[in-house]
């Protein structure tokens, strides 16, 4: 079974994460985000993958590699322009051509059963199937009617006030019949809910619903990537120790997935679900509340606290220092006594020195230095780097 998998985006709305990396690169729970979608495709029987790739393709090429380790078999489609998600996949038609496929955002991280929903495709007649899922603020998505039969009935992307008759959002996902690639035009900008659908709907082609079962999320937003880490993080069952591990008097609660040369100091305590990659230095007297993702090579000071934060590669949290419900990219530093709040995102290469605090819902850009005693409650912004971070 075939699957195109886009990956074109450049993540704006993520930044600062995604300046230097491409959002399917995202780590979730020290793995990029596209990993886990490729595990559960090939686990579910879709091995034939076409990954059509824009801004930074080059790291998703090199963290997917051929497939094989997935079980899979991966081609690589590049696009020279920005295509739209129906203009993407008629650009990889010669590789998907012939039968029914899937298609997927490259930024999604779900559980749903995809399989049962090709299938239900196949077992009917419909052109197209759109996978739904009821969320509480459908504003965002397009968002679909259906009648008892799943036909679509009406379909409207990102509506207003008024104009919300359904919380049926739209994921993202669909499968399509080969015939979709005749209402889809060559070398043009040319999305699948803007343009395609519509024009399927007028034209009286059906288009069926799937009502998906199951944790899905698209990673459109900081809040969103904790939320895909956090189911992430559930799945892990049992503690675990990839290497050697140095305990002096400490504590762990399981489940917890420890990489190898971990050092943990004396009366720290862990409580999972947490991940810890290999060759981080957790000190004396921490605490890591569950939810919580550590990279590489980390070292956490004495009296640190964590909880439910992604830490990434090569971070330094100070002494005395709370992290709670943040994001913090690579390499940055943080000093002794600072408080960072919830749902704040550092990008990478940042430096907070001592007695700072950090407001919630704050994003650092990367290399900016924060001055001892700051009290930070607006962005902080790297003129080095673009200031946006809306759009896709």
């Amino acid at each position: 079974m075939k699957v195109c998998i886009m990956c074109g985006g450049e993540g704006t709305r993520l930044r600062p994460l995604t300046f230097e990396r491409p959002k399917p690169c995202i780590p979730i729970v020290n793995r990029p985000s596209i990993s886990h979608l490729v595990t559960h495709l090939a686990d579910l029987g879709f091995t034939e993958m076409v990954v059509t790739l824009g801004y930074k393709g080059d790291d998703i090429e090199r963290a997917l590699g051929d497939g094989s380790l997935f079980g899979a078999e991966i081609t690589y489609v590049h696009e020279e322009i920005k295509l739209g998600t129906a203009g993407s996949v008629k650009n990889a038609q010669q590789f998907l051509d012939g039968a029914p496929f899937l298609v997927v955002g490259g930024d999604h991280v779900a559980d749903l059963n995809l399989l049962e929903f090709y299938r239900e495709h196949i077992r009917g007649d419909a052109i197209a199937s759109i996978g739904l899922i009821s969320i509480d603020d459908p504003s965002e998505y397009g968002i679909a009617e259906i009648d008892v039969t799943y036909q679509i009935k009406r379909f409207k992307e990102k509506p207003g006030p008024g104009e919300i008759f359904s919380n049926l959002a739209s994921t993202g996902m669909y499968v399509c019949s080969p015939e979709i690639f005749d209402y889809i035009p060559s070398g043009e900008k040319t999305d699948f809910a803007k343009n395609v659908f519509p024009r399927l709907m007028n034209e009286g082609r059906t288009i069926k619903g799937w009502l998906a079962r199951g944790n899905w999320t698209d990673v459109g937003s900081p809040r969103s990537l904790r939320q895909a880490e956090r189911w992430k993080l559930q799945e892990i069952s049992t503690t675990n120790i990839a290497g050697d591990l140095h305990v002096k008097g400490a504590k762990i609660v399981g489940p917890v997935s420890l990489g190898g040369s971990i050092s943990l100091g004396s009366n720290s305590q862990i409580i999972g679900p947490v991940s810890i990659g290999a060759g981080t230095t957790i000190e004396s007297n921490v605490l890591i509340g569950p939810y919580t993702s550590i990279g590489e090579d980390c070292v956490i000071k004495n009296n640190a606290k964590i909880f439910s934060s992604s830490i990434y590669n090569q971070v330094v949290v100070g002494s005395r220092t709370t992290v709670s419900g943040s994001i913090i990219d690579n390499d940055t530093i943080i000093g002794d006594t600072c408080s960072v709040e919830n749902d704040t995102v550092i990008g990478p290469r940042v430096v907070i020195q001592n007695n700072v605090t950090i407001h919630s819902g704050t994003r650092l850009w990367p290399e900016v230095i924060v001055p001892d005693g700051s009290i930070v409650k607006e962005h902080v912004l790297n003129e080095k780097y673009d200031l946006r971070c809306e759009g896709s």
